[in-house]
């Protein structure tokens, strides 16, 4: 891990929808393998720093990915450089099937044994996408769908995942395998920005966290030193 070269690194970040500021200067890195969880109430400016980082909002300030200045360029191209974005509500297509959905992902790929595996990885992750390969993405349940948006994003083999939410709608059960499944990925070398709102599993699966206020960072360390922290305990932690 170098951290004199992240790879990404956020600098002075500011998003404004309208006359509404919704991220105030923001600054935050993520080094090669890490996971690092960002932790908030709804609209704390979360979501919104991810879509920075994936092209899809614009922004001031700078987002450096690998060494190279994002800003300006298209989100197509970012996903080719390997960045992945797994969207808060999921964002597959309903009109697809399971199987179309993860094909999808391997476009900008040419190593087609590797793509094979990948798909005997992630249907024996998920069994139920398996199961469903044939079935329309809009007619599965929301947790297969969740499941599907992160299969989805495994199938691009890219080096920074970005995840919003990504037990949202899911049993407890269900949350559990997702995050092992995160840390599964993580063991491989990809590393993780996460959004979650359970910040009980966010700060067991990540080494660092930031705490976002209002668009602003109010607090930030490694997820042991906040998750002893009483003011994130009372807020987030339940006590």
């Amino acid at each position: 891990m170098n951290k004199d070269n992240p790879l990404l690194s956020v600098h002075n970040l500011v998003i404004s929808y309208g006359g509404i500021c919704a991220v105030k200067s923001i600054s935050l890195d993520v080094q090669e393998g890490e996971i690092v969880t960002l932790i908030g109430a709804n609209g704390a400016g979360k979501t919104s720093t991810l879509r920075a980082i994936s092209g899809l909002v614009h922004y001031g300030g700078s987002v450096e990915y690998d060494g190279l200045e994002l800003r300006g360029i298209p989100a197509h191209k970012i996903v080719a450089m390997g960045i992945t974005h797994v969207p808060e509500g999921r964002g597959i297509f309903g009109n697809l099937t399971v199987y179309e959905n993860l094909q999808l992902a391997t476009w900008q790929r040419r190593d087609k044994k590797e793509i094979t595996k990948d798909y005997e990885r992630v249907f024996t992750i998920f069994p139920r996408l398996k199961e469903r390969r044939n079935q329309l993405g809009g007619t599965l349940s929301g947790g297969e769908q969740q499941m599907l948006a992160v299969a989805r994003a495994l199938m691009s083999r890219g080096r920074l995942l970005l995840l919003d939410e990504p037990s949202m709608g899911l049993a407890p059960v269900l949350v559990r395998e997702i995050f092992n499944m995160l840390q599964e990925i993580n063991r491989s070398g990809m590393a993780i920005l996460l959004v979650e709102q359970n910040a009980n599993m966010a700060l067991k699966v990540a080494s660092r966290c930031y705490v976002l206020e209002t668009g602003t960072i109010a607090l930030s360390g490694t997820s042991r030193e906040l998750t002893a922290n009483t003011k994130v305990r009372e807020a987030y932690l339940g006590g």
